[in-house]
């Protein structure tokens, strides 16, 4: 059974963990059927009371059926390769720069403006680096079985929602915030002093800094159809659709 827990339509207040351990935003064994060993009392009542002695008896075998799939390590490559291609098409996907590299660029901007980059830490793939109201910060991407979301801590982590790809994480978080800023009219209250308000308006491109006319013009039918493969186009306009069906 999976629990899933609702939240209500707040700003995002995290407490990150930035890429040199401070923290901002702020797996499991299986069980294993264990057979008595040969001699031993429970193995000489078995022996008796059960025809199929020597053999796995029926509820042993039920019970390895029931036990949950393995997961298929080529689904985490189909899905890390589909992220890395999306991001190398959205361009605002840094590469190996590093948390000073990221800072540089981005103490200059507006609130809110953001980019990805690969992430310093050996257990993570990627970084969301991005300038808050204290000034430019960095939160580590999570990957498992498929999914990303944002690092957190532990306590937080279950309230987080998860993304099969990176740019669909971005995007969430991006809607989240023009919603939260469209409807609320009341001031929000200040975040505690081992938080931040996660908030993300802009990306900041690399390459190119100008995207090209083409991908704005995908951009701009992502943002008005929900769905294109259902659009009136010839085939090679819908594929180039959905090589990037996001809006940012």
């Amino acid at each position: 059974m999976r629990v899933v827990l609702r939240r209500r339509r707040k700003p995002v207040v995290i407490s990150v963990i930035a890429e040199k351990g401070l923290s901002l935003f702020g797996r499991g064994t299986g069980h294993r059927a264990l057979l008595p060993a040969p001699g031993t009392e429970a193995a000489a009542i078995g022996a008796r009371s059960d025809p199929h002695h020597g053999f796995p008896s029926p509820a042993s075998l039920h019970c390895a059926h029931s036990s949950p799939p393995l997961w298929d390590p080529t689904k985490d490559l189909l899905s890390i390769a589909q992220t890395f291609h999306y991001l190398d098409v959205s361009g605002w996907y840094w590469g190996a720069v590093s948390a000073g590299e990221a800072r540089a660029v981005l103490q200059d901007t507006q609130e809110g403006t953001f980019l990805v980059r690969d992430s310093s830490h050996p257990l993570y793939m990627l970084t969301l680096s991005v300038k808050t109201g204290r000034g430019p910060t960095n939160v580590r991407i999570e990957y498992s079985h498929g999914q990303f979301r944002l690092d957190s801590s532990s306590l937080a982590k279950p309230r987080l929602l998860a993304f099969p790809d990176v740019p669909s994480l971005v995007q969430h978080y991006v809607k989240s915030n023009r919603a939260e800023e469209d409807t609320s009219t009341l001031p929000q209250p200040a975040p505690k002093e081992n938080a931040l308000l996660l908030k993300l308006v802009r990306p900041l491109r690399r390459h190119p800094p100008c995207p090209s006319l083409q991908h704005l013009a995908r951009l701009a039918i992502n943002r008005l159809t929900m769905s294109s493969e259902q659009l009136p186009l010839p085939r090679p306009l819908l594929h180039y659709l959905q090589d990037y069906p996001f809006q940012l």
